[in-house]
């Protein structure tokens, strides 16, 4: 065989592996920033760092635990992490960050006890509240909403476990969970909670800040015993800083898309990971890693 013709063989089979036979230059350590035990972030961050593992081997992934959203955009910033999930709205300048894409979207869920006199978002007045832990994407949509419908609660920052719990023995009026559906925290109150509809807030909320927010419904079966619920949605993100190389942003963006049914294992609300969608990152822009990726695979 010729030199020509060979040349031209391992171009076309290099070109067909696409960046699997791409030397990439990889870091010694990649941290990816992810959430509180017990949440999506963090299992989902998990799975991923497993999998990035095994594409990156001469690399250590570590997935931390963090509060969430609010907390990994300052580890990101500061370089303490590579990679971080985060929702779309506490993001307050788009272009210090870069999206390796869009993953799912969380959805503000508000559940009261069953027999709860609250009715509406601007009942949680003077009422005793969860806003999600300390730093997470929950506390940062929920002290929004407080702020945007001029609603004074007594707000208390805990995890959604621990909020679920209190609501169930009364000693809390209220939990506020920015996160998938089905999320354990309300599932596992099954015939003790309602949720409150917020269609009206959701609406205003998408007109006052443009971009991150979806009215959406949940559906009612979504719960057992708890009715459809109007609601907003929040896409989320993973994000890279801007100094990691674009190869190695190329191989996180592959495994993201290729290995979700992996990632996703037991979370149905993060089986929503699709390419179609993973490009519609708001006002954030794509790494230039992701974008080489997914224009790789553009039909």
């Amino acid at each position: 065989m010729s030199l020509s013709r060979r040349t031209l063989l391992l171009g076309a089979g290099l070109a067909l592996a696409g960046c699997t036979s791409r030397r990439v230059d990889a870091p010694a350590e990649l941290v990816l920033a992810t959430g509180p035990e017990g949440a999506v972030f963090r299992e989902v961050g998990g799975a991923l760092a497993a999998a990035l593992a095994e594409q990156l081997p001469g690399t250590k992934v570590t997935a931390i635990p963090t509060a969430a959203s609010v907390e990994n955009l300052a580890l990101l910033r500061s370089g303490e992490a590579q990679l971080a999930l985060s929702s779309l709205d506490p993001i307050d300048d788009p272009q210090s960050v870069r999206a390796v894409g869009r993953l799912y979207d969380s959805f503000m869920q508000i559940a009261v006890p069953t027999a709860s006199p609250i009715r509406t978002f601007s009942d949680l007045a003077g009422k005793r509240i969860s806003l999600g832990p300390k730093g997470s994407g929950t506390e940062f949509t929920s002290m929004r909403m407080l702020s945007t419908f001029n609603v004074s609660a007594l707000g208390e920052r805990m995890a959604h476990s621990d909020a679920s719990r209190r609501v169930a023995d009364g000693s809390l009026d209220a939990m506020l969970a920015l996160t998938g559906i089905p999320t354990p925290a309300i599932t596992d109150l099954k015939g003790k909670v309602r949720m409150i509809d917020i269609a009206v807030e959701a609406v205003e909320l998408a007109d006052a800040y443009k971009g991150p927010y979806i009215p959406a419904t949940i559906p009612s079966t979504t719960y057992e015993g708890v009715a459809a619920n109007h609601t907003f949605a929040v896409p989320n993100l993973l994000l890279a800083r801007d100094t990691l190389s674009a190869d190695v942003v190329e191989v996180v963006t592959r495994t993201v898309f290729t290995e979700t049914a992996r990632i996703v294992e037991g979370h149905p609300e993060a089986s929503r990971i699709n390419v179609r969608t993973g490009i519609a990152t708001g006002l954030v822009p794509l790494h230039d890693g992701a974008m080489r990726w997914f224009r790789s695979v553009k039909r």
